[in-house]
């Protein structure tokens, strides 16, 4: 488990040839001579496919295990560490936000980390796509069009698991990338619903439609999951986390954790040093 006595390895994308743009295709042996087990935090979407092999991969304060045909997204801001993964044989693909096309960028969460077993039969898509754009890269100069239709193809074939449903998904993707914008200062769904023209219960019918939660319950949930971070990767007290994340003052994020997390902040912090 990620918790606050690791020191955690802030990374920024730096592309090893600017010329083909911001996509890069590397093997699981590649990490692990670069990243030894390191707990990392970068600002770039990292995406694990695993095509042999077992090993681990912890991701905001969950444990994945990783087997055969795992396809595991991590979204930048995600506090992560590769574990186990010496006999692992497959390919990552590092990208920024903005590389893939909108149709692409809208289908995947760039709030929390995902990780699931690819069906069978979409497997061999995924290869050849990921083996496309690792062909297109190694022969390119410059195709940044290419790489990036490339890339949304790979993204579009993953099928993740709870797909946004029928009921508004183009509805709930804007809700979503309007949340990760604002959530630190705006906490009332009605804001939102306001700065997209919509009723507050259609927002709620297209967040339930996609992930089985209301509107609030989605909101909240990606609240407490910064203030986690907060707590247990900087270490900051209720009081800052309260001034980080727009709440009154340390009593009102405090009452809000413990309502939606069942635990004090201050106990939670602590039950995260103690896993060291």
């Amino acid at each position: 488990m990620v918790n606050s006595g690791q020191v955690i390895r802030q990374q920024r994308y730096s592309p090893p040839d600017p010329a083909r743009g911001q996509i890069e295709v590397m093997s699981f042996p590649a990490l692990r001579r670069m990243n030894p087990g390191l707990t990392q935090r970068g600002d770039f979407f990292v995406l694990g496919l695993v095509r042999r092999g077992s090993g681990t991969v912890t991701a905001d304060f969950s444990d994945h295990d990783l087997a055969a045909r795992t396809v595991t997204l991590i979204p930048p801001g995600t506090v992560h560490r590769w574990g186990q993964i010496d006999g692992i044989e497959g390919d990552l693909v590092l990208f920024v936000p903005t590389a893939p096309t909108p149709p692409a960028r809208a289908a995947i969460d760039a709030s929390i980390a995902h990780c699931w077993i690819a069906p069978e039969p979409t497997w061999p898509l995924i290869q050849a796509a990921v083996k496309h754009l690792r062909l297109e890269l190694d022969h390119a100069r410059r195709h940044d069009g290419i790489l990036n239709l490339l890339l949304s193809a790979l993204l579009l074939r993953l099928e993740p698991p709870a797909p946004v449903d029928e009921g508004g998904p183009e509805i709930f993707q804007v809700f979503r990338a309007q949340v990760e914008k604002g959530f630190r200062r705006h906490h009332d769904v009605e804001f939102y619903a306001q700065t997209l023209g919509y009723a507050p219960r259609t927002l709620s019918r297209a967040a339930q439609a996609a992930t089985g939660r209301s509107a609030k319950a989605y909101l909240n949930e990606r609240l407490v999951l910064e203030a986690k971070r907060l707590l247990a990767h900087e270490g900051l007290s209720a009081a800052r986390c309260a001034d980080r994340l727009g709440f009154r003052d340390a009593s009102n994020f405090s009452a809000f954790f413990l309502r939606e997390s069942g635990i004090r902040p201050g106990a939670w912090q602590a039950s995260q040093g103690s896993r060291r």
